[in-house]
């Protein structure tokens, strides 16, 4: 099982009330906690907990203080924004000596961006609240420690919060030991949960609590509670020594390892002490006198115990945090490991190093470079591990060992995917096959961007005789498979391919042609590497047996197949028990499906018999491009410096230099990220079209479009490029054309599910038709170019268009343009049809939710401009407060134009009458008002010349808003409405 799944097992055993709200990557917890209430299953205490999900983590934690005040057992789940969403809750939990878990995936705080992944600054936001707070660091851990908390809470009296890496261990498989119930019942003092019962509020015995205190009480109240925190670890031992006489798993406050007499030590917390204690065994093994803490309970801090464990000969210290706290003498683990020693009267010296930021890979290397800076003579007192600092030059440099650190018999298989391909779906599968059928230790970590369906995936799947303890990606894959061909020439696929390693390549050719169609990258990487090739047409087989693009169980069977982790027989029929288990509810017709799919990726996967040279049997059908020319190179500097390497997946190459410092990226990049993911596109059939418009409306990614231009205007057309007659009573002569951008096109189909248009004697035949992509991918690219470079956009504040009809507004640029979102969105093309009609103007205030993700995600943006430089200014608050957020720039907006109009009527009299009448009363009803507007506030700035006074600059500053603008509001899940002026009658 996963982290989330450990940790919520034991939660709802323990609980009667679960509040829940979802947020990524704790959302599992709650939803695993739903469906077991939901098919009635019991808790410890043999009834179905009360599962409820509020409007808000806020909600939920209000809820929880509610149920616990009633004498509840009672739990949460949550990370980042909705943990902090809890603090004014906590601290009356906290301050109430309320006994809880609240089970945390920890996950970065936004701050200059948004991040859905792994580190530790939302929790030690939570450091004052009074919450003790209890670190695991793996799988078994997530499920042990989530027992020890529960255990505590009760007999502390101390709310818990337990922590684990958000998708470094709350998504990673790993086979684990699992409790079972007679052990949380052999851990859970019963007179300690009768006693927080009789603490409940009731009118039976009722007393009162929350009250308001003055100065003269309430500093000595805070401090009564000081014999509960001084307990607490006692208690907390005593929890891992009864967990330990039931399992045999032995676990500490503080643990150390490695050498008796080090010299230099490392100190962490959470699944980067995995790493640190792999790489402490090697540098022991040749010698070097070097240790590791493992810190489990971080609050309160057990100095005691940590003191205890440190051994006497240390000389030099290096805490670790995975988190910044900007403005700090240092991190929370370094201050209170600097405390602790002073406190104890203990002499080291101490540096203090952060690492791991958003799921920042942490490594060996890294590791290894900590150690080498202790040992210099003057090591520095604050580092970063993972990034290059060019900045403020405070990153170690750090290489990795060229060799494998694997016990014999381990395999490591990666896979690359596209999301809601099935390939994430069907790693998680094949690890629950051997985890189950084998004695094999496995574990299965996936890399996701977080644009989710449509985006890569990697799945880093390691298989061993002995227990697995990399919490950090696969650097020599023994298999390879890659499930999109296209990624070959996006990404470097192969880097991580072992010497003599398998290949598996999904590939419309076959065998004996796909060589010629692979980059000369590929190519000298499979024969350098020795690397044995296969190749399957997944999606063709996936079509001929009616699973759409699920190419997940044919590529199973393959890897099986191919990669003998079991015995191949016996993986045959483990894979056909599993396909009936994991298909029987969906129907027959399904599960023989599925069976046939597997039947087929089992037989059809062919091998590729190699040449000698990298060079392509025949040189002119070589039409990869390389990643590295992905980005063209008119694209802006910022583009191809920061955007592109982005894209290539080399982010973690880029300094700190590269980055704002404040957040803010431009906009409309998404046009040159060109993912090319669909396998069909369609195509314009000019002779059907009646020009409606709809298949340009619908379009959720603004693939499609229309102009209508004068024939001399074609004058430079390419061969081929179609356009007819258009088909407005008042555009005589004009002519009309459509147009598909091909490697933004995701494939979706909406346009000619739309499309009304049909030939009369083939029926099929529409006026827009799916065409494989590499048929006309080249004409289609030409005329693209052209259609966007050459040909005019329609004028709005110049030519007569209608905003209320499809067919007119077909014509008008969108500023919302090949977005991340899923194939076939329904949400995008009503935030494209906004920025169609009001996107020169625009402010959107966005939700935390989906909108945000395939709107405002690195590394690219579909938010865009029209030539003149206008389009919407987009920005994202929270989840829950976007409707204050957006209100908030309403009233700016207000506020500024009123102090606008106050300063335009003040320079009357250095200003011409008519303009100032004119600023101040012309209506802005329509574009061309509009326009006629931004031409006044020009003429306006023209007249008032340099900033003479500060009163003219002002005006100057806020000029701008005498033009009418907009306000979006943009919820999570793409529902949007306009505040105050929303402008065109």
């Amino acid at each position: 099982m996963d982290g989330n799944e450990a940790a919520a097992w034991v939660a709802y055993q323990c609980s009667e009330v679960i509040g829940i709200y979802p947020i990524t990557p704790a959302s599992p917890m709650g939803e695993l906690s739903d469906q077991w209430a939901a098919r009635g299953d019991a808790n410890l205490w043999g009834a179905v907990p009360k599962v409820v999900e509020m409007q808000s983590e806020a909600g939920a934690a209000g809820a929880l203080h509610g149920a616990l005040q009633a004498g509840a057992l009672a739990t949460t789940f949550t990370a980042s924004q909705g943990l902090l969403l809890m603090l004014p809750n906590m601290f009356k939990m906290g301050g109430e000596l309320t006994s809880t878990v609240f089970h945390i995936a920890a996950r970065s705080v936004a701050t200059h961006a948004l991040s859905i992944f792994g580190d530790h600054s939302d929790v030690m936001a939570t450091r004052g609240t009074g919450w003790a707070t209890l670190f695991s660091s793996s799988v078994q851990e997530a499920m042990d420690m989530a027992a020890v908390a529960h255990a505590a809470t009760l007999e502390a009296r101390v709310p818990f919060l337990h922590v684990f890496d958000g998708f470094r261990t709350s998504h990673e498989l790993q086979k684990i030991a699992p409790l079972v119930p007679d052990d949380l019942r052999a851990m859970i003092s019963g007179a300690a949960v009768r006693a927080h019962r009789d603490r409940s509020l009731s009118p039976d015995h009722p007393v009162v609590r929350g009250t308001a205190q003055n100065p003269d009480t309430f500093f000595q109240a805070r401090e009564a509670a000081n014999p509960f925190y001084l307990a607490l670890p006692e208690i907390v031992r005593a929890k891992m020594k009864d967990l330990a006489r039931r399992t045999g798993r032995s676990y500490r406050l503080c643990e150390y390892a490695g050498d008796p007499e080090a010299e230099r030590v490392v100190v962490a917390m959470g699944s980067g002490t995995e790493t640190v204690a792999r790489t402490v065994e090697e540098l022991n093994r040749r010698g070097e006198k070097v240790g590791m803490i493992r810190v489990r309970l971080y609050r309160p801090f057990p100095a005691a115990d940590f003191l205890e464990v440190l051994p006497e000969t240390v000389r030099r210290i290096a805490a670790l945090d995975r988190t910044k706290e900007a403005g700090s003498v240092g991190e929370p683990l370094y201050l209170d490991v600097v405390a602790a020693l002073a406190e104890g009267d203990r002499h080291a010296q101490v540096s203090g190093g952060r690492y791991g930021l958003s799921s920042k890979e942490f490594t060996p290397g890294m590791v290894r470079s900590a150690f080498a800076e202790m040992e210099r003579d003057r090591p520095r007192r604050h580092f970063t591990l993972g990034i290059h600092d060019d900045v403020t030059q405070l990153s170690l440099d750090w290489e990795e060992a060229p060799e494998r650190d694997l016990s014999p018999g381990t395999t490591e298989a990666l896979f690359w995917g596209l999301g809601s391909d099935g390939t994430v779906g069907a790693n998680k599968n094949t690890i629950k096959i051997i985890a189950e059928a084998t004695d094999l230790n496995v574990q299965g970590y996936f890399v996701y961007d977080s644009k989710k369906a449509g985006a890569r995936t990697i799945s880093h799947l390691r298989f061993g005789p002995d227990p697995i303890r990399r919490p950090y990606l696969i650097q020599h894959a023994d298999f390879i498979g890659v499930h999109q061909f296209g990624f070959l020439s996006r990404f470097d696929t192969l880097e991580a391919a072992a010497e003599g390693g398998t290949l598996l390549l999904n590939s419309p050719y076959g065998p004996d042609t796909v060589w010629d169609h692979l980059p000369l990258r590929v190519r000298e990487q499979i024969l350098a590497r020795r690397l044995r090739v296969h190749v399957i047409d997944a999606y063709a087989l996936a079509r001929d047996l009616h699973l759409g693009g699920r190419i997940n169980t044919l590529m199973q069977a393959a890897f099986f197949r191919l990669c003998p982790v079991i015995d191949p027989g016996e993986a045959h029929r483990l894979m056909r028990e599993a396909t009936v288990r994991s298909y029987g509810k969906r129907g027959e017709a399904v599960v023989e499906a599925n069976l046939a799919a597997m039947e087929a990726g089992w037989e059809q996967v062919s091998e590729v018999s190699l040449p000698s040279t990298a060079e392509p049997a025949a040189p002119s059908s070589d039409k990869a491009v390389p990643a590295d020319e992905a980005i063209p190179a008119n694209a802006p500097d910022f583009v191809r410096q920061v955007t592109a390497p982005l894209l290539r997946g080399d982010g973690d190459l880029l300094p700190v230099s590269a980055f704002p410092p404040d957040g803010t990226f431009p906009t409309g990049t998404t046009r040159w990220e060109k993912r090319g993911i669909a396998r069909e596109i369609p195509v314009w059939e000019s002779d059907l079209c009646i020009q409606c418009g709809k298949c340009v409306l619908v379009c959720p990614h603004g693939v499609i479009r229309a102009k209508v231009c004068e024939p001399s205007a074609l004058a430079g057309a390419p061969e081929g490029f179609e356009h007819v007659s258009a088909k407005w009573r008042d555009r005589p002569e004009q002519r009309f054309t459509l147009q598909i951008a091909p490697d933004d096109c995701t494939g979706c189909t909406l346009c000619v599910e739309i499309c009304p248009a049909r030939d009369k004697s083939v029926s099929s035949r529409k006026a827009i038709n799916m065409t494989p992509k590499h048929e006309v991918l080249e004409k289609q690219r030409t005329d693209w170019a052209y259609f966007v470079g050459d040909l005019p956009e329609h004028r709005r504040a110049t030519e007569n268009s209608d905003p209320h009809t499809v067919k007119d507004v077909q014509m008008l640029e969108p500023l919302f343009e090949f977005s991340g979102a899923c194939a076939g969105c329904g949400e995008t093309p009503y935030l494209k049809l906004i920025t169609q009609l009001f996107g020169e103007r625009m402010l959107v205030a966005n939700a935390t939710g989906c909108s945000s993700i395939y709107g405002g995600n690195l590394p690219t943006t579909p938010w865009s401009t029209n030539a003149e430089g206008r389009g919407p200014a987009w920005s994202n608050s929270l989840f829950e407060d976007n409707a204050e957020f957006g209100l908030g720039m309403r009233l700016a907006l207000d506020a500024q134009r009123d102090y606008a109009r106050s300063l335009v009527d003040r320079f009357r009299d250095r200003l011409d009458e008519t303009l100032v009448e004119e600023l101040l009363q012309a209506p802005q009803r329509s574009e061309k008002e509009i326009a006629r507007q931004r031409e006044r506030v020009a003429a306006l700035r023209e007249s008032l010349g340099g900033p003479d006074d500060a009163s003219v600059a002002d005006l100057v500053a806020v000029a701008d808003s005498l033009v009418e603008k907009c306000v979006w509001i943009v919820g999570g899940d793409g529902w949007a409405y306009d505040i105050g002026y929303g402008g065109l009658d």
